[in-house]
């Protein structure tokens, strides 16, 4: 297979739901593995199947494979990746603000649109941040089927015209004065 005779960096595995792309995802991770790289396998799909693959829980954060040197895996859990980012954004004014304020905050960033964002800030953190990936000569990613994909990778484009419309000072993310920070 050519694709493991000189694989690039990040390799995505994309497509409908059921066509094999954790199967392929896995298989391609063990075997580079195998040959010795460091590899992380990481998995995009809210209803992810990389921990049955290898017998453990993996869950929202990195952890080694016993099963296979060189393997790490991280299950990416767009529900968790939400309750960290409303505590980055709510926490810091806990204590400060009326709890009332708080409350409506918190209550302003349950919304579908946070879960959304919350989840491509962890998988482009992945992408860019070179201390999260610095031991791992290859990233794999098993993603979720192709609609909620594309919807991942829109997402930027979607907010970048939001934030050039300046309609309003505040989104279901919070004060979009943070959020240009992000664009």
């Amino acid at each position: 297979m050519k694709l493991l005779e000189a694989p690039p960096r990040f390799v995505f595995f994309t497509g409908k739901g059921g066509v094999g792309k954790t199967s392929l995802a896995c298989a391609t991770a063990i075997a580079l593995a195998d040959a010795g790289l460091r590899v992380l396998l990481v998995s995009t799909d809210p209803a992810s199947n990389v921990g049955q693959v290898f017998d453990m829980a993996i869950g929202n954060r990195i952890i080694r494979l016993t099963s296979v040197a060189n393997l790490s895996a991280m299950e990416s859990d767009p529900q968790a990746a939400a309750q960290a980012y409303r505590e980055r954004i709510v926490g810091p004014v806990r204590g400060l603000l009326p709890a009332a304020v708080v409350s409506g905050s918190e209550e302003q960033l349950s919304g579908a649109c946070t879960t959304e964002v919350a989840a491509f800030d962890e998988f482009t953190a992945l992408l860019t941040d070179d201390a999260l990936t610095a031991d791992y000569d290859h990233v794999i990613f098993d993603t979720a089927p192709t609609g909620h994909t594309i919807r991942l990778l829109q997402l930027p484009g979607a907010w970048s015209g939001f934030l050039e419309a300046g309609k309003g000072d505040a989104s279901c993310l919070g004060p979009l004065a943070g959020l240009d920070k992000h664009k």
